[in-house]
């Protein structure tokens, strides 16, 4: 189990229990949450449409879906392009931790071979979040994750905090070297570019879980970036640093919100804690929509899985902090491969083209702390180095067979 869990510190169960029992322990203050009867009704001040309940927002998503075309169809007129609508290109960016170094090594080379196309939708959920802004804007920010996964340490990311401030608080860890390393890479100037990008009719779309809700929520990041609104680039920031917040480990991000005048706080953390990945709710038929606005057109979705989906064997200490921890790192991978199987069945049923990657048995580099650039540099590489070979790019999720095709029936006369 990693250092994010406490190893060797059985006594924090104790203290836990122990501070449950003094009135002197006491949590951090925060706005009042939205009523669960007006959870959807809430907006952030100065900014409207900028998000999505993917779970009830189903003909919202249309609209945006539909909005997005016309905005591509009316970038493409602007600059003389004529004809049918060319290939989509979707890219689906995974949690995964320090694992993401995967996922921009193979970024890195898959841009060193000259065939990584231009992403119509590129959506992210953790460290995929972290990625996905960057991957959004192309080849021109692969040097920043080559940094940001080649150099990174620890201390760029988290600091512990001390055992007792850490159960009188709100997570164990303290990110202020997150944020401050999120602020360094997206700034004004870095907001106008997903702002143009997005007028050209492409999305960017991040989630987190609203925890209080416990729901998913799809932010529309380019919407954000053209809002106008005076917090856009504060609120692009927490975005993604919510997204990326581990429940319990790292602290949840508030965002501040309106119902009927009245100002909340919702409380979001990791978007892995509803999906480990995600392509568009599958309550959205893309197949149908298609055929009803006449905007039929080849689409191919890359999905990138910053984890390991084979089982990793691992003697396990008869200690309760370490049973619990081991547990919840199966689930993560399992809930991971079950992602993948709803996306493929979703790209199935609309005839999107499906391609996977994730971190093969073939990299044996032990991973032995969080965020430590000789476990990083290695898997950076190794993403790199398949990407640049040419990746041979799953066509099913693990374990899948597909069936073969039906055969053609001959009626003889």
């Amino acid at each position: 189990m990693n250092s994010l869990f406490w190893p060797g510190r059985p006594f924090v169960l104790a203290a836990t229990l122990a501070c449950a029992l003094l009135s002197a322990c006491s949590v951090p203050a925060r706005l009042p949450a939205v009523p669960a009867e007006q959870t959807t009704q809430a907006t952030v001040p100065g900014m409207v449409n900028v998000r999505y309940w993917p779970d009830v927002d189903t003909a919202a998503l249309e609209r945006l879906s539909l909005e997005t075309i016309r905005r591509m169809q009316a970038y493409r007129a602007a600059q003389g392009q004529t004809g049918p609508l060319p290939p989509a290109h979707f890219l689906a960016l995974s949690g995964g931790g320090d694992d993401g170094a995967f996922g921009a090594g193979l970024l890195n080379g898959w841009t060193a071979t000259g065939t990584r196309p231009s992403f119509g939708i590129v959506t992210g959920i953790s460290t995929g979040a972290l990625i996905a802004p960057f991957a959004f804007l192309g080849p021109a920010y692969d040097p920043v994750l080559r940094k940001v996964y080649t150099e990174t340490r620890q201390a760029d990311i988290f600091l512990t905090r001390p055992v007792f401030a850490a159960i009188n608080n709100d997570a164990m860890a303290d990110t202020q070297p997150l944020w401050t390393l999120i602020g360094q890479n997206v700034d004004d100037d870095f907001l106008a570019r997903i702002g143009a990008e997005y007028r050209k009719g492409r999305l960017l779309l991040i989630a987190t879980t609203d925890i209080d809700a416990r729901r998913p929520v799809l932010w529309d990041m380019g919407a954000i970036a053209t809002s106008g609104a005076p917090g856009a680039l504060d609120l692009f920031r927490r975005i993604m640093l919510a997204s990326a917040a581990i429940p319990g480990v790292f602290p949840p991000v508030l965002i501040d919100v309106e119902v009927d005048g009245k100002s909340h706080q919702e409380m979001h953390v990791d978007g892995g804690a509803a999906a480990q990945v995600f392509l568009y709710p599958p309550s959205l038929n893309v197949k149908v929509l298609s055929k009803r606005y006449g905007i039929e057109r080849e689409r191919h979705a890359w999905i990138i899985r910053n984890a390991r989906l084979d089982p990793s064997w691992a003697s396990v200490e008869r200690r309760t902090m370490s049973i619990a921890g081991r547990a919840v790192s199966s689930l993560i991978q399992y809930q991971g491969v079950g992602d993948l199987y709803r996306i493929y069945a979703t790209t199935q049923r609309d005839g999107v083209d499906y391609n996977l990657a994730y971190i093969g048995s073939d990299f044996r580099v032990k991973h032995r702390d969080d965020f430590d650039p000789e476990y990083m540099r290695p898997l950076y590489e190794y993403g790199e180095r398949l990407a640049r070979n040419g990746y041979p790019w799953q066509k099913t999720p693990p374990g899948y067979i597909a069936p073969p095709p039906a055969k053609t029936m001959v009626v003889q006369h």
